[in-house]
């Protein structure tokens, strides 16, 4: 769909505000996960947590963690799980 809209100079700057913002909490919310990725790595080489992220994965709505080659994975939803 092509078009224009006009809107008032200051909303304008407000919805550019916001999309930096979303950005910013973005990358915090990754950078969140990838330590809780070193945190339950280093967790699972001295207890057996396989049932308990079974459990987790099955309850949640918004990640999915995974084991993979002795290293923890924490996939949120709309990541990429490569």
């Amino acid at each position: 769909m092509n078009g224009t809209v006009t809107i008032p100079l200051k909303d304008f700057d407000e919805l550019r505000e916001a999309g930096e913002q979303a950005n910013a909490a973005k990358r915090t919310i990754l950078e969140a996960a990838k330590e809780l990725e070193v945190f339950l790595s280093f967790l699972i080489t001295r207890e057996n947590l396989d049932g308990y992220i079974e459990e987790f994965n099955r309850q949640s709505s918004g990640s999915e963690i995974k084991v993979v080659n002795g290293r923890v994975k924490v996939y949120l939803n709309g990541t990429n799980k490569n």
